[in-house]
């Protein structure tokens, strides 16, 4: 061993070859939360209290030129959207009624909520290159939503009124939405164009015609 030598080779400079992928999507995962507001309020109904959103899902993300900085997506996701306000949900006998909590009652909350299936298609547009993930974008899109269960309580020390799958909700809802930012940091915004209830759902003997704006943030991961 003391007699044998050998010759080593060693490389100072190791190189890496980074791939870049010319035919990336900017598939992705989408996590957000808003304040909802109730437009198209009757006289004496108001919000009470922070009106939580939060929605998440996926999307699939089709370039439609070759820079691939204009494209189209599809997806699916959940939402849950509540909303604090004055307006009492009764029920008796399956006969509903809809009134404004008087306001010498003392009450701890009063709240509607539902879980939505959204089915989101949107156009986009964003500065992103093969090689890099920050970028700005605007996304726009449309968005059908299902309603899979709806809730309504009102919790008082008087008393406790709580109210599931009430079907003078409408069970499709959709609209319009807007997010836009730089890369993980997004504003967003979704106006609804139909009301959250349906016609037979009536406040002092006329339809209500409450729809939802929310607004909040919206982040995208890969």
């Amino acid at each position: 061993m003391f007699f044998f030598s050998c010759t080593l080779l060693a490389q100072d400079t190791l190189y890496y070859e980074k791939k870049i992928d010319s035919l990336y999507r900017e598939d992705q995962f989408y996590f957000g939360f808003a304040y909802n507001v109730l437009q198209n309020k009757p006289s004496g109904v108001s919000q009470d209290g922070f009106s939580t959103g939060l929605h998440f899902g996926f999307l699939r993300d089709m370039p439609i030129n070759t820079s691939r900085t204009f494209a189209v997506a599809a997806g699916v996701g959940l939402a849950y959207q509540a909303y604090n306000q004055n307006l009492l949900i009764s029920d008796t006998d399956n006969n509903f009624t809809y009134t404004v909590i008087d306001r010498d009652i003392s009450f701890k909350k009063n709240q509607f909520s539902f879980v939505n299936v959204d089915l989101p298609i949107e156009f986009r547009w964003r500065t992103s290159t093969p090689d890099s993930h920050k970028f700005f974008r605007l996304y726009s899109g449309f968005k059908l939503s299902y309603m899979l269960f709806n809730n309504s309580r009102f919790i008082s020390n008087s008393g406790d009124i709580k109210i599931n799958n009430n079907k003078q909700f409408n069970a499709f809802q959709y609209g319009v939405y807007l997010a836009t930012g730089y890369n993980t940091w997004n504003f967003y915004a979704y106006y609804g164009f139909n009301t959250i209830f349906k016609s037979e759902a009536k406040f002092d003997g006329r339809p209500m015609e409450l729809s939802t704006l929310n607004l909040g943030l919206q982040f995208y991961i890969l």
